[in-house]
């Protein structure tokens, strides 16, 4: 799948889900769109994790977070609808930073062992013809 499938397939998402909820009264719509703003960001963690085990505890909040944000919309509660969104959207920013720290600490960890490897090459007495 290419970058751009992926974002469309990502905006057609939140566009389903902006309008499902838009069908539902009692909620404002700026809470919706918050609500469909956290699907948004729980789905691009998803596609930035993949199967990464770094962040996927701050990934699985961020669904919990996302699905009950969705039934306080069902139940008509604007204030648990925008707070669970508030979370759902901040967990999956955490996963997302939580996976990158991993994926920079990975590198860093091999460029040490790099320098590591010269520095032993470079101590090495030179071998006599």
């Amino acid at each position: 799948m290419s970058i751009s499938s992926g974002s469309s397939m990502l905006i057609a998402a939140a566009t389903s889900s902006l309008l499902m909820l838009s069908a539902c009264g009692g909620v404002n719509e700026m809470t919706k769109q918050r609500v469909a703003r956290s699907e948004t960001a729980v789905n691009q963690a998803q596609a930035t994790l993949g199967n990464s085990e770094a962040g996927a505890i701050e990934l699985q909040q961020a669904k919990d977070y996302f699905a009950q944000a969705r039934k306080a919309v069902d139940d008509n509660d604007e204030v648990k609808a925008e707070r669970y969104a508030t979370q759902a959207e901040l967990s999956a920013q955490l996963a997302v930073a939580r996976s990158q720290n991993a994926t920079a600490r990975k590198a860093a960890d091999e460029l040490l062992a790099s320098i590591q490897t010269l520095r032993q090459e470079t101590n090495r007495p030179a071998a006599q013809p």
